[in-house]
């Protein structure tokens, strides 16, 4: 904690706090809803994003949030690995159920994903999502934006208000995944798809934010969103490829335009629908 932290009265100090939370709020609002979708942005999605997550991560330490603040604690580090690891485990696995019985399988159809050549997909596993998404992602949100919110009001409510950021946060990518699946149909339908995905997402923003207090450590957060977006690119892409070979496959897709391919991916795989 700085020494102009410690000097400053509890009231200047607490005015400061909601002073970030609230800038917190505001800036992740309207990040991915504004920039996310300029076009230099999507060019350059993991490099900007984790220069993102550095400086959030800097902002947070000038406010004075500490590393166990952020979940980013040593001895968090451990329990959080293990309770992630085998949540993840779980989601892979239920990925593979999706991918193995046909009657489910158009779940996994995604023409952002369908019409990726194993070179491009590997990208989006390797790079994109891990590094642009993940990180980024639950960085600001179950690390800086909940631990900000968690000084200045009761940590149910800050559960709340950042799930809710959360969703806001992909109303941008719903109604991209909408148009590149062909399913916005009309204003009305559209805004009822994009107001059911923003609370899909604040629900799984929920269900994260419990398990970074449940561990401790912002490790599990990240692994179980990281396993969420990959694996479900990873099953989409081979099912295609194996309707491509002569499979069955119960919902045969276009091979999208170069327009209709991902920016910021968020496949059928995020951690809620259409992030």
């Amino acid at each position: 904690m700085g020494h102009g932290r410690v000097a400053a009265g509890p009231g200047s100090r607490r005015r400061a706090d909601a002073g970030f939370a609230i800038a917190s709020c505001a800036v992740l609002a309207a990040y991915n809803n504004v920039v996310g979708m300029q076009s230099w942005h999507r060019r350059r999605y993991p490099v900007l994003n984790a220069c993102a997550t550095a400086a959030a991560l800097s902002a947070a330490a000038a406010s004075g949030l500490a590393a166990t603040d952020l979940g980013l604690g040593r001895a968090e580090l451990l329990p959080g690995l293990r309770i992630g690891s085998r949540l993840a485990a779980a989601t892979a696995g239920g990925w593979l159920a999706v991918a193995l019985v046909p009657t489910a399988r158009p779940l996994l159809g995604d023409e952002r994903i369908t019409g990726l050549t194993g070179r491009e997909v590997a990208y989006q596993v390797m790079v994109r999502i891990p590094v642009g998404t993940v990180l980024w992602e639950e960085t600001a949100f179950r690390g800086v934006l909940q631990a900000a919110l968690r000084r200045v009001m009761p940590g149910g409510t800050a559960v709340a208000v950042a799930s809710g950021v959360f969703g806001i946060w992909h109303i941008r990518p719903t109604i991209g995944a909408l148009r590149a699946n062909k399913l916005a149909a009309g204003p009305g339908k559209t805004l009822a798809a994009v107001s059911a995905g923003v609370a899909a997402t604040a629900a799984g923003g929920a269900l994260l934010s419990w398990l970074r207090i449940r561990s401790g450590s912002l490790a599990a957060p990240v692994l179980l969103h990281l396993a969420t977006n990959c694996a479900g690119p990873l099953a989409a892409y081979a099912i295609a490829r194996l309707a491509a070979n002569g499979g069955q496959t119960p919902v045969p897709r276009p091979t999208p335009s170069p327009a209709a391919r991902p920016h910021g991916l968020r496949p059928a795989g995020h951690i809620a629908p259409a992030s």
